[in-house]
């Protein structure tokens, strides 16, 4: 599949338009327009860096170069200049798409700014099968370059029934994102799409995408809760309510239930290297047992020693760099690092593999303990970290955001709210799993790829 030759051929019949927050384009007008122009075949055969920060520009741009480049790599608007040699040096990338002021800098030979599309007379032909390369969004330490392809990216929906007429996606995702490139890649195969713009407030954005008719949306439950408590979810009326990306623990999703009672709510598992796994539309947290021998899944499931691993035709094919570590196992299957527990014929996610705070020799997953607190009425969001103690080397503490209904002003009400929030705990956790410290804050910070960020207290 060429991306370019897709989208002119999907949905050719029908008015689809590609939303930014201060430019808009019917898909059907790129047919004969350009943001590169004479300079698209400068860059065939090249591997291309795509720094643009406009997720609108950086859209358009990798309509074109799909199929003309030999190697895509995608930066977020976020990511930090320090990584750029790296990410030049293992990608061995000969083009820079974007602000071309670094290029000249890390030795790369040609840079081309992508303009607003204008009429041109381009050569369109498929010459390379285009590497996609993603980072990883770790919070410490330098990005991996994952190498996709257009098809590992579209197979959990390329070839399926075409979407209905009027489909409208939207997503809080940056594009450059495995999450939001999922949705940028769905849209275009058959629907209109609006994108979300860096740092743009919520409420800004929600407007937009009502304005729309917006009817398919996705977020991570950061991203919504974020939505929800901003009270500007009345500017949307979804068909379709998608979180991927962190746990949707049961509160965010009866919360969402709360707020779009009219919409299906589903809650994806997907992550930058396995691809999409499977996607869960009962309104429960975690996913039944019986999901592992479903038919039509996007990818295997198989549960070892704990762990979910996914094998499918969308998985990565690798990591990018001399000493980069093998993707996948001998038997084809990727480690997410995510851990699962069986109850009553039901896998719940308890955390990744490497944020386990250790109590004495005693595991705990913060999300474990998270999915208890945020189940209290008031609570709107928690954080559970580890800090050290000299006994157990490290206990559990929390902190807490509450909802705008609920005030904790007085030292009385403070206590009364952390006293419920600790009996909840000591009724459904080993004891070792209770925080030893409750804060109260004003807010949590969440990172650019919509995923609370973590950090020891």
């Amino acid at each position: 599949m060429w991306l370019w030759g897709a989208v002119q051929a999907s949905g050719a019949e029908s008015q689809r338009l590609l939303v930014g927050a201060r430019a808009s384009i019917p898909l059907q007008e790129l047919a004969a327009a350009s943001c590169f122009g004479d300079s698209l075949e400068a860059l065939r055969g090249r591997s291309v860096l795509l720094f643009a920060p406009d997720p609108f520009t950086a859209s358009l741009a990798l309509i074109e170069l799909d199929g003309v480049a030999r190697r895509m790599v995608l930066c977020p608007p976020d990511l930090s200049p320090a990584y750029f040699a790296q990410i030049v040096d293992e990608a061995e990338c000969d083009a820079w798409v974007g602000d071309a002021s670094p290029a000249a800098a890390l030795g790369v030979p040609t840079a081309v700014v992508p303009t607003a599309p204008r009429a041109s007379v381009v050569e369109r032909r498929a010459s390379h099968e285009t590497e996609w390369i993603l980072l990883t969004s770790g919070t410490t330490g330098a990005p991996k370059l994952v190498v996709h392809t257009l098809a590992s990216l579209t197979n959990a929906f390329a070839g399926r029934a075409a979407p209905a007429p009027g489909t409208v996606w939207s997503t809080f995702y940056d594009i450059r994102r495995f999450g939001g490139l999922q949705i940028l890649l769905r849209a275009l195969l058959g629907s209109s799409l609006v994108l979300a713009s860096p740092k743009e407030p919520v409420a800004d954005f929600l407007t937009r995408a009502g304005a729309a008719g917006v009817t398919h949306i996705s977020g991570t439950p950061s991203h919504w809760r974020t939505a929800m408590i901003s009270g500007a979810t009345a500017k949307i009326t979804p068909r379709s309510v998608r979180l991927s990306g962190e746990i949707a623990d049961q509160a965010v999703l009866d919360a969402l239930r709360r707020t779009f009672p009219n919409a299906e709510i589903a809650h994806a598992f997907a992550s930058t290297e396995a691809g999409v796994g499977f996607e869960v539309r009962d309104g429960q947290a975690g996913f039944p047992a019986t999901l592992l021998d479903a038919p039509d899944l996007p990818a295997e499931i198989d549960i070892s020693e704990g762990r979910l691993r996914l094998r499918s035709a969308g998985c990565a094919q690798r990591y990018l760099g001399q000493d980069a570590a093998p993707l996948r196992s001998a038997d084809g299957f990727v480690d997410t690092g995510d851990r699962l527990e069986l109850k009553d014929g039901r896998y719940h996610f308890m955390g990744r593999s490497g944020g386990v705070i250790n109590v004495g020799g005693q595991k705990v997953h913060p999300e474990e303990v998270e999915a208890v607190i945020n189940s209290v009425p008031c609570v709107h969001l928690s954080r559970v970290a580890a800090r050290k103690n000299p006994i157990t080397g490290a206990v559990v503490v929390a902190e807490v955001v509450v909802t705008s209904q609920v005030t904790i002003e007085g030292a009385t009400a403070g206590e009364e709210l952390k006293r419920t929030i600790l009996e909840a705990c000591r009724k459904t956790l080993a004891a070792h799993k209770v925080p030893a410290a409750i804060r109260f804050v004003p807010a949590l910070e969440v990172g650019p790829s919509g995923k609370l960020i973590r950090a020891n207290a």
